[in-house]
């Protein structure tokens, strides 16, 4: 079994890191809620650690998970870092969505003090951490990910290795562009059907039938219908992603002109205390501004 180490215990990283436990691996945790590691290590056997340093000392392969870019470059580079406690040879997989050009900087650091680095970015919220059926997106050296290709077995199902440093999270800001533009375009209908006096359900059944058909809408339809925001993937979050798209958009001189007005009704959706709730509460933006709430 593998001497592993998981940094970032939230929404994705609780249940990721415990699938990794629970296929037998030691796995030394960190969290930057102390008492999660400390849950977590009860519950499943893990070993609670003070920082990302002392993970990486008893650690071959280091995985993390964490919400934005500034988080993995101080989990990463920063005091008590990986970088500080990890031995030559040590893998890590970042399995969190952050800036593609920092992500390779972040690369460039590592692999000075010969640690091996992987961008693996994953998508399938929290009912895919938990049931072990992520989709990961893989940049960097392919012999590094031939060889933790196994562990990332235990918490996905899907694998795509995309190619170098990077590409993986081009890949990933790729897809949540095309998913957050459907759910405006979601937004927009469902609030223009529902105030013309089209029963929502019929309407989804409309759409289910047509070339409209889309899997996104067909999961998330039910939990706008009874109004259950519970959070799969927070705006919050979703935000901060399409910013990233909007940089690489910039970047890599590409207009991006749907994306930044989806952008500002995610930000709308923030200022109005949705930012910690599910995605498709976006929804309770274009609800406000036309006087309708499209429920059964």
């Amino acid at each position: 079994m593998a001497k592993l180490g998981f940094l970032g215990l939230g929404l994705m990283g609780y249940p990721m890191a415990r699938n990794l436990l629970r296929a037998g691996h030691t796995v030394a945790l960190w969290s930057n809620t102390a008492s999660k590691a400390t849950q977590l290590a009860g519950e499943a056997g893990g070993i609670a650690c003070a920082t990302p340093a002392e993970v990486a000392k008893q650690s071959d392969v280091v995985f993390l998970c964490v919400g934005d870019t500034a988080m993995v470059e101080q989990i990463l580079l920063g005091k008590g870092g990986v970088i500080e406690g990890a031995g030559k040879g040590t893998t890590v997989v970042d399995a969190s969505t952050i800036s593609p050009s920092a992500s390779c900087r972040i690369g460039e650091a590592l692999a000075a003090a010969g640690i091996h680095f992987l961008g693996a970015p994953v998508t399938g919220s929290t009912p895919g951490a938990i049931n072990g059926t992520l989709t990961f997106m893989i940049g960097g050296d392919e012999k590094v990910y031939q060889s933790v290709l196994p562990l990332l077995e235990v918490m996905g199902k899907k694998l795509y290795y995309c190619g170098g440093p990077g590409m993986g999270l081009n890949a990933k800001l790729t897809q949540n562009l095309i998913l957050s533009n459907i759910l405006q375009a979601f937004n927009e209908g469902l609030v223009l059907s529902t105030k013309a006096g089209v029963d929502p359900t019929l309407m989804l059944d409309i759409l289910s039938n047509s070339a409209a058909k889309c899997g996104l809408i067909e999961y998330k339809a039910p939990f706008v219908f009874r109004r259950d925001f519970t959070t799969n993937f927070s705006v919050k979050w979703m935000h901060k992603d399409i910013g990233l798209m909007l940089d690489s958009g910039e970047e890599l001189n590409v207009p991006l002109p749907l994306t930044a007005v989806t952008r500002q009704m995610f930000q709308a959706a923030i200022s109005k205390g949705h930012g910690e709730e599910d995605i498709c509460s976006t929804i309770n933006v274009l609800e406000e501004f036309a006087g309708v709430t499209v429920k059964t």
